[in-house]
């Protein structure tokens, strides 16, 4: 008896002080009437509605629709705002209601990115549960000022031969890569991509507009080649509504924005950006915009400038991470001088052009040397590329001037004949497949092999195994000064010569190897 009297007195204590409690709580509130403001729509169109009764909203401003779906104000007209969606607009009709959010888009930042497929709203997309995150950051910021800016000065490796030698790209750079479709784009982003694997650089991939088919098989690599686990991919999808294309390139870059904020370097490509101008062509025609060359607003310039603004490398008091952009543009019929390409490459640090051409040719990567600039990576390429390819982006392009004339010719004299056959094999080496980046120091070895005159006795269709053998040599033999080329040591003249005696005997073995075989 004594015990159930306690209890009763506990919890009869229990509930005085809870109600207490809650009377204080209560005492306190004061219950007030707030104005929200509720439109209605008058218009729905493929992908942006028009709405009126919504007289304070703002530019860039939420909006929400019933189902819990979301909208951007585009347009503030007098009488009613254009809204791009940002979801499926099947449900809604003339007559739904819309509501103001009084905030701007914002996507989730964060570790927690890492490893996922995400929408350009943040919402997961792989099946993998909730992403846990506990920051969210605008979609639209400023570009980082001039002052707090810092020189790119570290390079970023690709681990493709002809673009770390010949058209080196640095942290914080913003490169294009241009070419007509199917000619290897994505490819090289995909390669310098797996690359970044023990080089501690974040890697997000934007598509934008592309086939579901063609980003799942881009997954599937990252995923094969164990790259995801320092990966974000965003995803905007063709049969996305073309609002949602147009803000993916935004938001992806927010989220690297916030990587390199804490200090980290980051790659970014933006697959592609052909496809970003026409979702905002389409945007702009659908809400009246004036047209301007070939049916683009007038801002098409401005709404990639302001992106590939951000793309910088910081001060080491804001931070010292760096941001560095690979956009993707396509080309039709290889015409590089239209519209959105020539905007891009006055806008970008220079740009890798394939050609179709070489394509077809089977020299792959197809890059252009000849058309192809970097006009800030060289400042931050490794001393070894320096003294081991510094003019062979000249005397390659010319040997591409000189191969085009000599088919005209018949008979060609002594000095024209080397420069083909050292061209040719210039060419052999430069040749690289897919998903097989290389380290910087087989890339020097195989490079000092081709300009210090070790493979001119080689024919060219042995060029590539004993291109292997070189790599080989130089791994095993002299490990000790790979590691010093790939810190970024000076490459003197001692090491130029124990490079060269090792791809020398490299080159010796395997010919007469070959030989023996084919007796």
């Amino acid at each position: 008896m004594d015990s159930t009297a306690n209890e009763t007195a506990v919890l009869r204590s229990f509930l005085d002080e809870t109600f207490t409690t809650l009377s204080d709580v209560l005492a306190q509130q004061k219950p007030e009437l707030n104005q929200r403001e509720v439109g209605v729509i008058k218009f729905v169109g493929q992908g942006i509605v028009r709405a009126g009764g919504l007289p304070n909203v703002k530019a860039e401003e939420l909006v929400r629709f019933p189902g819990n779906n979301l909208g951007l104000v585009f347009n503030v007209d007098p009488g009613e705002v254009g809204i791009i969606l940002l979801d499926r607009s099947e449900h809604l009709s003339a007559g739904s209601e819309v509501r103001r959010t009084e905030r701007v888009l914002d996507v989730p930042v964060g570790e927690g990115l890492l490893g996922r497929v995400i929408d350009p709203m943040g919402r997961p997309l792989d099946n993998q549960g909730e992403i846990r995150t506990i920051r969210r950051l605008p979609v639209e910021r400023e570009a980082p000022p001039v002052m707090a800016r810092s020189p790119v000065t570290v390079p970023l490796q690709t681990g493709i031969k002809v673009i770390d030698a010949l058209i080196p790209i640095g942290r914080g750079q913003r490169e294009l890569i241009v070419g007509d479709r199917q000619s290897g784009k994505t490819a090289i982003a995909l390669d310098t991509m797996i690359n970044q694997r023990d080089k501690e650089v974040i890697c997000i991939y934007c598509a934008i507009g592309k086939q579901s088919s063609d980003v799942a098989k881009v997954i599937a690599d990252l995923r094969a080649h164990h790259a995801m686990s320092y990966c974000l991919v965003v995803v905007a999808a063709g049969e996305d509504p073309p609002g949602l294309q147009f803000v993916a390139p935004y938001a992806a870059t927010t989220m690297g924005e916030y990587f390199m904020e804490q200090g980290r370097d980051v790659l970014i490509v933006y697959d592609d950006l052909t496809r970003h101008a026409r979702a905002y062509r389409e945007l702009s025609l659908l809400l009246r915009r004036p047209p301007g060359r070939e049916a683009f607003p007038g801002d098409i310039f401005y709404i990639h400038s302001r992106m590939l603004e951000r793309s910088t490398h910081l001060k080491d008091e804001h931070g010292g991470g760096s941001l560095t952009a690979l956009p993707v543009v396509e080309t039709e019929a290889q015409d590089i001088s239209s519209y959105i390409p020539t905007n891009l490459i006055s806008i970008t640090d220079g740009q890798i052009y394939l050609s179709p051409r070489l394509f077809q040719k089977g020299i792959l990567p197809a890059v252009d040397v000849g058309k192809s600039v970097s006009r800030v990576g060289g400042k931050a390429q490794l001393a070894a590329y320096r003294a081991v390819a510094s003019d062979l982006r000249l005397s390659y392009t010319q040997f591409e001037e000189l191969e085009s004339f000599s088919r005209f010719g018949t008979r060609l004299d002594e000095a024209t004949r080397k420069v083909l056959e050292r061209g040719w094999r210039v060419r052999e080496i430069l040749k690289q497949p897919q998903y097989e980046p290389m380290p910087v120091s087989e890339q020097i070895a195989a490079l000092l092999a081709i300009t210090g005159d070790v493979l001119d006795d080689v024919a060219i269709e042995g060029i590539s195994e004993a291109e292997r053998n070189v790599r080989r040599a130089a791994v095993t033999q002299l490990s000790d000064l790979c590691s010093r080329i790939e810190a970024g040591n000076p490459f003197d003249d001692d090491s130029r010569n124990a490079l060269l005696q090792a791809a020398r005997g490299a080159v010796g073995t395997g010919q007469t190897e070959t030989g023996n075989a084919d007796h």
